[in-house]
């Protein structure tokens, strides 16, 4: 399987946990900060076809391959798509920094619902490990991955 299929797939992956995960919060807390994975408001032309239940979910698909294959390639120029931490540090400060442009629309959650925060940017956490494992596990997988690969060193 070629590099781009694997990386469409490991978008594919990690944004369904994170679907899946998002989900689960609002069904255990009640918390809509799952909200924010389909919402366009904040994006001119796009929040045209906001109201479509299945554009929210292509644009989320879309958006985590995209940021999956440009990564890659981001950190590959300086040989650091092998690591976790530039994948955690990206996806989850990134994400808990996005959080903010729900200030931008009037659906929930508030841009000051700290809990919504919290929920949105552990989740983007675990979507940042399963992107950083599989790319290194999946398709580095024929070269030697030591255990300092998966830890959290600076």
């Amino acid at each position: 399987m070629n590099l781009i299929i694997r990386l469409i797939a490991t978008g594919v992956i990690a944004g369904s946990v994170l679907t899946l995960l998002m989900k689960l919060v609002y069904e255990i807390t009640g918390n809509k900060a799952y909200v924010l994975l389909y919402n366009t408001d904040y994006i001119p032309v796009l929040n045209k076809w906001e109201s479509s239940e299945v554009f929210g979910i292509t644009f989320h698909y879309v958006f985590c391959i995209a940021s999956v294959i440009g990564l890659y390639f981001i950190l590959r120029a300086f040989q650091l798509e092998r690591r976790m931490l530039p994948y955690f540090f990206t996806y989850t400060i990134g994400s808990g920094v996005l959080f903010f442009l729900t200030s931008l629309t009037d659906k929930p959650p508030a841009w000051t619902d700290t809990k919504a925060w919290f929920y949105w940017t552990v989740s983007h956490a675990v979507y940042s490990w399963i992107v950083g494992f599989l790319i290194i596990r999946w398709i580095h997988r024929k070269e030697k991955v030591s255990i300092s690969t998966y830890e959290m060193e600076i």
